[in-house]
């Protein structure tokens, strides 16, 4: 029998992090290798699992490891990625709210090593790209596209990454690109034919809740996915993680890791 693969874990003590710990420990295929916090972090030191301790010591943890899960904030994602690459480490990406030019980094670090960078790793949220697109697709531009996100009061980034990604999705099942608009305020004027329209709630402590709705003459398809805990984004992570042993330098996404495409 084949030993676990070691993963790391950058962004451990998180919400998310934390859920990832979980699935780990749950997945006999798989053993936390490392835990990885900021510097500054109050809980450096402590024992996460038998013999590991979270650290700040990134060449450490990528030497101790077989691959990376990251739901840290922007820049330090980056720096890990950056690291990861240099030692041929495959990569699980969820961090959200990246700038354009972090995520072109981690793309361009896809050329020496397989990443997976997706907004969103829960296998029921992947279904629904996949169904957006389709739908955009067969109904065509005479339904008008709406998106409508909720999350918990502490989210830093609007829209939501995954919000986006449905955007994507419907301008791929066009075939065309679209203006997004992101606010309606005042008189606006009638609808810009093609316009995506995305709105973001927040309160609460909501994991997250993503509507399209396709708009026609007389009737409106919506397609839903609504999040109660944070577990099924972790364990597609951890899927994605064990996906990528042995698979070549690309760019991934959760669509290809479930064979959606």
């Amino acid at each position: 029998m084949s030993r676990p693969c070691r993963v790391l874990v950058h962004g451990a003590l998180g919400r998310m992090g934390q859920c990832v710990r979980a699935a780990i420990e749950a997945e006999p295929a798989a053993a936390l290798a490392a835990a990885l916090e900021a510097p500054s972090h109050p809980r450096l030191g402590e024992e996460v699992a038998p013999g590991v301790r979270v650290g700040a010591d990134l060449a450490a943890a990528l030497a101790a490891s077989d691959v990376a899960i990251a739901f840290a904030p922007p820049a330090p994602t980056v720096a890990l990625v950056r690291d990861a690459a240099a030692r041929g480490l495959p990569c699980a990406v969820g961090t959200t709210g990246l700038a354009p030019g972090e995520r072109a980094e981690i793309e361009a670090l896809a050329a020496r090593v397989p990443i997976v960078l997706t907004a969103n790793f829960s296998v029921a949220v992947n279904v629904l790209f996949h169904l957006t697109r389709r739908a955009a697709e067969l109904l065509g531009p005479g339904y008008d596209a709406e998106i409508l996100e909720v999350h918990h009061r502490t989210k830093v980034d609007a829209p939501s990454g995954t919000a986006l990604t449905l955007a994507k999705a419907v301008e791929e099942g066009r075939r065309a690109a679209a203006a997004h608009v992101l606010a309606r305020e005042g008189l606006t004027g009638p609808r810009p034919p093609g316009a995506i329209g995305l709105q973001a709630l927040r309160g609460g402590d909501n994991p997250g809740e993503h509507t399209v709705m396709f708009l026609g003459v007389g009737e409106r398809l919506e397609l839903a996915h609504r999040a109660a805990t944070r577990d099924h984004f972790a364990r597609g992570a951890l899927r994605a993680a064990l996906w990528l042993r042995g698979r070549a330098p690309g760019l991934y996404d959760m669509e290809q890791v479930l064979g959606l495409r």
